[in-house]
């Protein structure tokens, strides 16, 4: 049985993502599907706005066949992070190919890695983002800028299977949606992005989603509670207030003084948007605040995340019949270890960290995202 792995967030799952699937199946003529799915907490430093749970059993309905989670320590990180962590779990799982979306697949990706300095010590600026730096090389080198965020992350896929031997082939796809930043529904069209989504979502402007999601997304959206920041703000906001700038010095991501920044403008914020409107200067944009934000909130420190990151692991969050089978053909060539629930242990040691961010995410959702969870058995 061959498969082919997609590495995603589905927040929600949406028309995209559909053409996304059916388009890796048809271009490599997979047997399985294999989806690296973000977890509770997102690479833009965001809650889900529906649980993982819920975005498994949508995944599974909309033609997945297995779905693994990407661990918090990865899916809350830069995009060659995000990527490294997604890379490595369906690398194991033994896929054949990763198939990406990209506003440009016609790019040449392996061109593009001769622009990276040979050594990563020369990305250590860290008043810059990992795209700026890398962004400088290249533009050195090629005269090239990658100005698209999923260019810039399909680069990173590229990055990452190098590191991890070259045994994924890479197949970028068209976007059907030009930017994930495009924060309206165009009437006409059956696409839309996930922002877009979201933003009609939290209005409850149902006839407008209906276009561009499955029938299950927009039952899911208009019945389930759905999560932002906002809803987690009063805890961020109470741990800056009263935390040792000591303590918020190590959180994930965290440097140059920012936590500095972050307790004196927490004094004045009114809201988690007026916060991000504060702490923004040039040196830094909304997405690296919000994931360090993510860090502190979860408390997720520098060196824990570090050491996580060195032992990774497939974590089961749901399958169907044809999953079912793929994962007994090749568990016992495993390299990384195998989980399908989480115990009274590995709530303590092995997956503390996605633990810790399950019960931060369930004061709001209201569920259990982990303990005695077991993964989804979709029969369709």
């Amino acid at each position: 049985m061959q498969a082919v792995g997609l590495i995603t967030e589905y927040n929600p799952l949406h028309n995209g993502h559909l053409y996304h699937l059916q388009q890796a199946k048809a271009v490599t003529g997979a047997d399985c599907s294999v989806v690296v799915m973000s977890g509770n907490w997102l690479q833009r430093g965001e809650p889900a706005i529906l649980d993982k749970w819920t975005r498994t059993q949508l995944a599974l309905a909309a033609g997945v066949d297995l779905v693994i989670e990407l661990p918090v320590f990865y899916a809350t990180q830069p995009a060659h992070l995000f990527a490294r962590g997604g890379v490595e779990l369906l690398t194991a799982l033994g896929c054949q190919s990763l198939v990406f979306g990209a506003e440009h697949p016609g790019l040449d990706f392996e061109q593009l890695l001769t622009a990276l300095p040979k050594t990563q010590a020369a990305f250590k600026h860290y008043n810059a983002t990992y795209a700026t730096q890398f962004n400088t090389a290249l533009q050195a080198t090629t005269g090239m800028t990658l100005t698209k965020a999923n260019d810039m992350l399909g680069f990173c896929y590229y990055l990452a299977n190098e590191q991890f031997g070259r045994r994924l082939q890479l197949v970028p796809i068209q976007r059907q949606k030009a930017d994930h930043s495009e924060s309206q529904i165009v009437a006409t069209s059956q696409f839309a992005s996930g922002t877009a989504i979201r933003a009609a979502a939290t209005q409850q402007a149902w006839s407008q989603i209906k276009p561009v999601v499955p029938a299950a997304t927009l039952d899911q959206l208009r019945t389930q509670r759905l999560q932002t920041w906002a809803d987690f703000w009063p805890y961020l906001h109470y741990q800056l207030l009263t935390g040792a700038i000591e303590q918020t010095h190590q959180y994930d991501q965290m440097a140059e003084g920012l936590e500095y920044r972050f307790k004196e403008m927490a004094q004045s914020a009114t809201s988690f948007t007026d916060f991000m409107a504060r702490v923004k200067s040039k040196r830094y944009t909304y997405t690296r605040l919000q994931r360090v934000a993510t860090a502190a909130l979860l408390q997720l420190t520098s060196a824990e995340v570090q050491t996580a990151q060195a032992h990774n692991y497939v974590r089961v969050l749901g399958f169907n019949p044809t999953g079912q089978a793929y994962l007994h053909q090749i568990k016992k060539q495993l390299e990384l270890p195998l989980y399908t629930k989480i115990n009274k242990d590995l709530r303590r040691h092995g997956l503390a960290l996605d633990y810790r961010a399950g019960r931060i995410y369930g004061l709001i959702n209201g569920q259990s995202q982990d303990l005695y969870r077991r993964p989804i058995q979709f029969l369709g």
